[in-house]
């Protein structure tokens, strides 16, 4: 077996069950993937040095293709209401299967480290079967020194094979598609599927399940930190701005998507980003679009023109387009992927309907609630099918990735907000002066001027009115808003329409929070939206 790289030889590709490999590169570079990956013809080159590669039928994660094996330690603990089950007989057939299909193959391994604090972080080793995967979970994790990498010992595994078949009825999954995850033996088996998010997923799964075990709150959040050691992590799910909101000048990036809260505060668990590039612009968010331009960069669906220029608005592939990148493209990323306990809290939500304001101010027991609902809408063409706005409610803002019951991580935060003071503040991106169709969507410079009255603390001294639907603090005036946009209902023309509207976004929440009543305490029960308050 030819073995080509820098790697620990006393801890080597025995340790993922792996045999019989016609050859392994090990931790290869940026330049040597970029090579390989072009002349194997996985990937082309952009006009400005990207690497663009497509992912075939799946250009997201196959939710429903998803496992986790069931066994004496997942048992109790993962919430399996959410989450597929699979024996660990099957995961075993599934093993040995991907050993089998591995022999005789020429893979690539890259040794990596989830979690920028020591403290807290796992050690990952991925294989794949692309060299552009290679490169994509290169950017996405902490890349460890040539030293570490001499020494390192992994204490968890990804296998990615894409050209894999499972079989349903052998490997108990749904179909030729899986992504089965051994969360006691940290294995993660991925087949029949290119997209490249599912690796970088894998990994915040394991940790979501490890982490609360010693009181560590792991969120699907970006994070930055302003001169004066202002903290703030954004929670929210994809369309919401959570990217491009955390990716702000003025302010040091710790990492846009995926964050540990624990004792020493919060810390990035990558080394990297990945972020949505449909209708990218140089004028709206030129820090990531100067990551398109970059040498390393990975663009994951993306069209290019005949002249190989990415076209951002060309959605035909999917509208899921991508950019992987590693961090310190960013050109004021934090070195250290660390920082201590936030300031603020933002929670975002995209509003189609246009019912909730641009801003608001919750309490702990009120954060709870949110978090646990985790709303958000999807608007006509987005997805086939949805022809009107459709809430979508995504518990903890990130349910896929959630193996143990959402209450679990909800009392870890409200906890976390409560012993360090931390403000915690609602922002509604989405649709203002009418639902999406006849209202606008949010401006964006107010959204930022709004942020920016929250970050610096200018927000709190502000007059403060109880909204009547959801119960929650509303600012009254902000210096550089227009005070109108403030009061959503007065944006609209029929405010009639407004309170038919409110009602169904209210009872939908209602609905959505029935399954969670018998867990939670009063506070957060009493924190659901006020509709009596309305009808007073």
């Amino acid at each position: 077996m030819d073995q080509i790289g820098t790697h620990n030889p006393e801890s080597g590709i025995e340790t993922t069950g792996l045999h019989g490999l016609a050859s392994i590169r090990w931790n290869l570079s940026e330049a040597e993937l970029v090579e390989i990956a072009v002349r194997r013809g996985e990937a082309k080159l952009s006009a400005h040095g990207a690497l663009v590669a497509t992912t075939g039928k799946h250009t997201g994660r196959s939710a429903k293709d998803k496992f986790i094996v069931r066994d004496e330690n997942t048992g109790p603990v993962v919430w399996w209401d959410n989450n597929a089950a699979m024996t660990p007989e099957a995961f075993g057939a599934l093993h040995e299967d991907f050993k089998t299909a591995a022999q005789g193959r020429d893979l690539f391994v890259q040794d990596l480290i989830g979690g920028a604090d020591p403290a807290n972080a796992i050690k990952v080793r991925v294989v794949t079967e692309y060299a552009w995967h290679s490169l994509f979970i290169r950017n996405l994790l902490i890349r460890p020194s040539a030293a570490d990498l001499a020494r390192f010992v992994p204490q968890m595994t990804i296998i990615d094979l894409p050209s894999f078949v499972a079989d349903p009825e052998r490997h108990g999954c749904r179909s030729e598609t899986v992504i089965a995850c051994d969360l006691s033996r940290n294995i993660v088996l991925i087949g029949g599927t290119s997209y490249a998010g599912e690796m970088k997923k894998s990994v915040f799964t394991a940790l979501n399940y490890r982490l609360p075990q010693t009181g560590v709150m792991p969120m699907h959040c970006s994070a930055n930190v302003g001169p004066k050691g202002d903290g703030a992590v954004f929670f929210g799910l994809s369309g919401t701005g959570k990217t491009t909101l955390s990716a702000e000048p003025t302010r040091t990036l710790i990492g846009d998507d995926e964050h540990g809260w624990g004792e020493n505060g919060v810390f990035n668990f990558e080394g990297g980003c990945y972020a949505k590039t449909i209708r990218l612009s140089a004028e709206a968010e030129p820090e990531i679009f100067s990551t398109t331009r970059r040498f390393g960069t990975v663009l994951e669906n993306v069209v290019l023109d005949e002249n190989r220029v990415p076209d951002f608005d060309d959605g035909s592939l999917t509208e899921n387009t991508r950019a992987a990148y590693p961090l310190h493209f960013i050109a004021n990323a934090s070195k250290s992927g660390r920082d201590g306990h936030p300031k603020n809290v933002i929670m975002l939500t995209a509003d189609a309907f246009g019912v909730l304001p641009p801003i608001a101010k919750l309490t702990p027991a009120e954060a709870m609630y949110h978090f646990l609902s985790g709303y958000t809408a999807k608007v006509a063409g987005t997805e086939k099918g949805v022809t009107e706005p459709e809430a979508t409610f995504s518990t903890c803002f990130g349910a896929p990735f959630m193996p143990r019951h959402p209450t679990e991580y909800g009392n870890l935060l409200r906890d976390l907000i409560a012993r360090h003071g931390t403000d915690c503040w609602l922002v509604n991106t989405g649709w203002t002066g009418g639902a999406y169709g006849t209202g606008q969507r949010m401006p964006i410079k107010v959204t930022r001027a709004l942020l920016k009255a929250a970050l610096d603390g200018s927000l709190n001294d502000a007059e403060f009115r109880t909204d009547l639907n959801f119960g929650f603090q509303v600012p009254v005036a902000v210096a550089g808003v227009d005070s109108g946009i403030l009061d959503p209902r007065s944006t609209w023309s029929d405010r009639g329409a407004y309170d038919l509207q409110a009602k169904k976004l209210v009872a939908m929440f209602a609905k959505n929070f029935e399954k969670f009543a018998a867990h939670v305490d009063d506070a957060v029960s009493q924190a659901a939206p006020a509709m009596p308050l309305a009808a007073e």
